[in-house]
């Protein structure tokens, strides 16, 4: 199939032009970006200057305008993931930010300092492990999605065709959106998690893949992007597809998470888990009704599974996403609370199997997406399970792995892949790749949302929660509470940025970067730690006399606990807030 963005390119930088040759068998095209005016557009490989440095590209990732003027991203390393379906699937693993000003001297100190932070913050987006591209294959859509199309759309470039929900570099290729016969130099970018495995099962081999979609609507951190916006856009959104292809076959099953959807925050506070709150301030079923009517068009019949404790403060949540589902009277939408906390409390993993067992026959009613090896649909896909947690992540993947697993037992079973009466967890190799896959695409969805690995992927690995995985889980949590409190306002501005939520004005006067940290937002953190390790010092090397270790170890107790009451009390003030969007735009 020809290839329908161009795969091979050389980019040949002069001080007056950037020049991206297309390297393809055939290719002809060359595309000029004049650093000075702007402009884009197309000219012959003549016109390349033979002066020109000349350096290997794997993509144009977009353009931004900073303080300093324009710059050029683009992909300078890939790593091969695999084959699916005859195409090739690549990870893109470094890039190079390249600014169309050739000097500086046109900017203040003050300037050049803010233009630092923002190439710091696109800098960082771009370090968050997980764009994946492709060359000739559309990663923005389903097996499914692909099989409903016209001619017409096929002979779309990959930019003009994609689903913009899950584009990550949709901002940053907008130039090139807007002149169709440059497209074929633009790459759509996903962000999330693919996997692709060769498998044999009794003699037979297939091909089994894992994407995960994230969603940039809505996209940002975990504590400072809750909920839905007003366009009904969840936050945390992912599309998972599970795709089997054998003997020219291809089945498909999808699966979503996205938070729970109507207005609620959750702001960091230094806390270690900050008291949910639902906005009382706005009407939340129209937002509510938003989402599912977009979520109904996209798949069909929904299915929400709750997995939030059903007590304390997580408790209103699940009353008032119950409670709405029965106002909308859609019967479209089923919803199923199940707490996941209480039912698999010590340790008893194997309770698991009652929500599987409960939606059973709702899993057999949608059904999955299978094409035959003559390219005729057999059948289609019609409902979607929609899971949620807190963050969407811990919970939510383990139980997507086990409904997966059922799919794919059919799938498998159907394809002749399976005899009658063969199970994928008596076929050993295959499980110990299928769990681990789906532990890996726990991890990177965490990575990209928290800021650490998942937790709970000991039992998605194994198939047992295990003391190690408790423990790994503790020093997850530790640090999911450090960068949440005093390093996810960087981080969620860096998303703003990149997407396009906050632009650098052409005409930039005044900075919302130049917002001074008080002196005890940066002695919080040291005073906490200093005073309780040396409360632990005092208790390990007693003193002379047991009344001059008792004192020591009040002093630097008391320091502990007042500065926890600190915590408790003003504890948002002390937290690294985003400085680019408005808070309450993100409420």
């Amino acid at each position: 199939m020809m290839a329908l963005a161009y795969e091979n390119l050389k980019l040949h930088t002069t001080p007056e032009k950037f020049y991206v040759e297309a390297c393809d068998d055939g290719a002809e095209d060359v595309l000029a970006i004049d650093r000075v005016s702007t402009e884009v557009s197309l000219t012959g490989k003549k016109d390349i200057p033979p002066s020109a440095i000349t350096r290997v590209i794997y993509g144009i990732f977009g353009t931004i305008r900073l303080v300093a003027g324009m710059y050029l991203i683009v992909i300078t390393r890939r790593k091969k993931v695999g084959e699916l379906l005859n195409h090739y699937i690549w990870k893109a693993t470094d890039f190079d930010i390249i600014s169309y000003k050739k000097t500086m001297l046109h900017l203040t100190d003050s300037q050049l300092q803010d233009n630092k932070v923002f190439l710091s913050m696109i800098s960082h987006v771009l370090s968050i492990d997980g764009f994946y591209f492709s060359a000739s294959y559309d990663l923005t859509h389903t097996l499914q999605r692909l099989s409903n199309t016209s001619p017409e759309f096929q002979e779309m470039s990959l930019l003009e065709r994609a689903d913009q929900r899950f584009v990550w570099n949709g901002h940053l290729l907008r130039e090139f959106s807007a002149q169709p016969e440059v497209q074929k130099f633009a790459i759509p970018v996903i962000h999330g998690f693919i996997a692709i495995h060769s498998c044999l099962i009794s003699g037979k081999y297939f091909d089994w893949i894992l994407i995960s979609r994230r969603s940039c609507f809505r996209a940002g951190v975990r504590y400072y992007v809750r909920g839905i916006d007003s366009e009904g856009h969840a936050a945390n959104f992912v599309e998972t597809e599970q795709i089997v292809h054998y003997n020219g076959n291809k089945a498909s099953f999808i699966q979503t998470r996205g938070s729970i959807p109507f207005y609620w925050s959750q702001r960091p506070n230094l806390r270690y888990k900050p008291r949910p709150q639902i906005s009382k301030a706005v009407n939340h079923m129209d937002g509510f009704q938003r989402h599912f009517d977009s979520q109904i068009i996209s798949y069909g019949k929904q299915v929400a599974l709750n997995l939030v404790n059903q007590k304390g403060s997580e408790k209103p949540l699940e009353q008032a996403f119950a409670k709405m589902v029965t106002n909308l009277g859609n019967g479209m939408i089923r919803y199923i609370a199940f707490d996941f906390h209480k039912e698999c409390s010590r340790m008893r993993w194997d309770r698991l199997q009652i929500l599987v067992n409960q939606v059973s026959e709702m899993q057999d009613d949608f059904g999955y997406f299978l094409v035959d090896c003559e390219g005729k649909v057999v059948t289609q896909q019609d409902g979607i399970f929609r899971s949620n947690c807190m963050d969407c992540l811990d919970r939510t993947n383990v139980i997507q792995s086990l409904l997966a697993r059922r799919s794919l037992q059919a799938q498998l079973q159907r394809l002749g892949v399976l005899h009658v009466g063969q199970r994928i967890d008596e076929q050993l190799q295959f499980e110990k790749i299928y769990k681990n896959a789906w532990a890996d695409n726990a991890n990177a969805c965490a990575k990209q949302y928290a800021g650490t690995g998942a937790l709970k992927t000991d039992f998605t690995r194994t198939g047992k929660r295990t003391k190690w995985g408790l423990l790994m889980d503790g020093w997850n949590s530790l640090i999911r509470y450090y960068k949440n409190n005093f390093s996810d306002g960087f981080r969620q501005d860096a998303i703003d940025l990149f997407l396009g939520n906050y632009s650098v004005e052409e005409v930039y006067s005044s900075s919302p970067l130049h917002v001074q940290a008080d002196l005890k937002f940066l002695a919080l953190p040291i005073i906490m730690v200093v005073a309780f390790s040396m409360c632990i010092i005092c208790l390990l090397m007693a003193g002379d006399t047991w009344t001059e270790t008792l004192a020591y170890v009040l002093f630097w107790a008391t320091a502990s606990i007042g500065t926890g009451a600190i915590i408790l009390y003003n504890g948002k003030d002390f937290v690294d807030a985003p400085k680019l969007v408005q808070k309450e735009k993100m409420d």
